[in-house]
């Protein structure tokens, strides 16, 4: 396989990119196209909309946009749960999980 046929998800690498998965470099080169900008220019801004989305979330702010959804943080509980190996039953602590919304627009044009 060649490199450039693989994809990162996550951590796991995907041998060639499976259909129907846009990846960050397809949506660079797609803002690029579109917005008649330079791919720098079109990552810059991504990278900037991201670091925006986790700044704003890390301070427990929401992100709404009209149209497309709201990022919000929700309160997980502390639960028990099992190890799928042993068994054995583990406390999982309580923590902060990020979440979105989509809005209307979005979901209608999904449909």
């Amino acid at each position: 396989m060649l490199l450039k046929e693989c994809v990162l998800v996550g951590v796991r690498y995907i041998y060639p990119p499976e259909e129907g998965i846009m990846t960050k470099t397809e949506l660079i080169d797609k803002m690029a196209k579109e917005c008649k900008i330079s791919k720098v220019a079109a990552n810059k801004a991504l990278d900037s909309f991201i670091d925006g989305v986790k700044k704003a979330l890390k301070k427990g702010e929401k992100v709404t946009l009209i149209g497309f959804g709201t990022f919000s943080v929700t309160q997980r509980k502390a639960r028990k749960g099992r190890n799928p190996q042993t068994g054995k039953e583990i406390k999982i602590p309580a923590r902060k999980a990020p979440k979105f919304s989509a809005g209307q627009a979005l979901k209608k044009a999904v449909k």
